[in-house]
């Protein structure tokens, strides 16, 4: 799994590109929250185009990285989940209370 993030404008764009599952999930939530915890922006966009395979995992880094936004101050938007993120955030029913952004 590979993360990088910018920032741009009170905007952090981090970008997950891999598999999203109990192997890796730990060391991406740790990567996500240093990178919220060091930009405090206004938004945090998590793009979700180059997810390949998301599990639970995915749905409790999502969840997770939402309330961490919460609790510096930040609005989390997930941007172009890939068919996979987005299956299992519909199961999950975190397409009604979390906003998604899709850009062609």
């Amino acid at each position: 799994m590979e993360i990088r993030s910018e920032c741009v404008s009170g905007t952090t764009l981090a970008f997950i590109k891999g598999e999203i599952d109990h192997h890796n999930a730990k060391e991406a939530r740790s990567a996500l929250d240093g990178i919220i915890e060091r930009d405090r922006p206004i938004t945090f966009k998590l793009e979700l185009s180059g997810v390949s395979f998301c599990d639970s995992s995915g749905l409790g880094l999502v969840m997770g990285r939402m309330r961490k936004c919460q609790s510096v101050g930040s609005n989390m938007v997930v941007r172009n989940p890939s068919p996979a993120a987005m299956r299992i955030l519909e199961i999950a029913g975190m397409d009604k209370i979390i906003k998604i952004e899709r850009e062609n």
